[in-house]
């Protein structure tokens, strides 16, 4: 039997990339899913790949947090509970700080860090009732270092991290685990649907993702991080060139400052 067998997860940006991988995943280890995304037509196929009838669909809009209440409302009853949730939905972005408007900071910040601690604020209650839950959020390397064209995107991933660092150390006697998710280059449309200093779609496959590691595997180490408690985990290609720059920037930050910023993006 599975960690996850009859446990129920609810996945944003389930329509495609690393949320897609992980409801094919979690379908195999016998959880039921609640699978969540913008596009409801992404997520029926979805559903329909996955093969079962323990896949919701769920449709959600991240910058629309005035729904929030009800859809984590209806998410608690598709299954009578949430064991665990994966905030995984989120847009990168490409530009200099310097030219980047504020309306797409605004949308980055509302998309990958807003929608995070707001759906978390509503599901609390129903976790601390029960003296169970497991809250995951899907941040990036970017969450711990800073290269050029990516003001926007770093600075809601860091954000994510002194949330849900503080969260666990509140909730943890509550039975309530936090996991802090940091994928490398992983094989997905997130280069594609960045947006721009003017806040344009970028539509461009970058280099670096698009020799990505494959979601798949991503998804075995993101549930296998879930299934042992881990506080913060990498995930992505082993021993790879993000792994070396977490690491450099934990232990010689100066030094990898002095490199990451002189980084051409890809």
């Amino acid at each position: 039997m599975s960690y996850f067998t009859n446990k129920t997860v609810w996945i944003t940006g389930a329509s495609s990339g690393i949320g897609e991988a992980l409801t094919y995943e979690l379908v195999k280890q016998g959880a039921k899913v609640i699978v969540s995304a913008r596009r409801e037509e992404e997520l029926k196929r979805v559903q329909q790949a996955a093969g079962t009838a323990n896949v919701y669909v769920l449709p959600l809009d991240l910058e629309a947090p005035a729904t929030f209440p009800a859809k984590v409302q209806e998410a608690i009853g598709a299954f009578a509970q949430i064991d665990v949730m994966i905030h995984n939905g989120g847009i990168s972005n490409r530009g200099t700080a310097k030219d980047t408007l504020p309306a797409v900071q605004r949308k980055v910040m509302e998309i990958d860090y807003f929608s995070y601690i707001e759906l978390t604020r509503l599901l609390l209650p129903h976790m601390l009732q029960r003296k169970s839950g497991h809250m995951v959020a899907i941040s990036s390397v970017m969450g711990k270092i800073g290269t050029p064209l990516r003001s926007a995107y770093a600075a809601a991933k860091h954000a994510l991290h002194g949330f849900f660092d503080c969260l666990r150390a509140e909730v943890w006697q509550d039975g309530i685990k936090v996991t802090l998710i940091m994928p490398g280059y992983i094989r997905t449309q997130v280069s594609m649907n960045a947006v721009t200093a003017s806040g344009e779609k970028l539509n461009e496959l970058s280099k670096n993702i698009g020799g990505g590691f494959p979601t798949d595997k991503t998804a075995q180490q993101i549930l296998k991080a879930i299934q042992k408690g881990k506080y913060e985990k990498f995930v992505g290609k082993p021993f790879s060139q993000e792994w070396m720059a977490i690491q450099m920037m934990r232990l010689f930050p100066t030094v990898a400052i002095n490199i990451f910023k002189k980084a051409v993006p890809h």
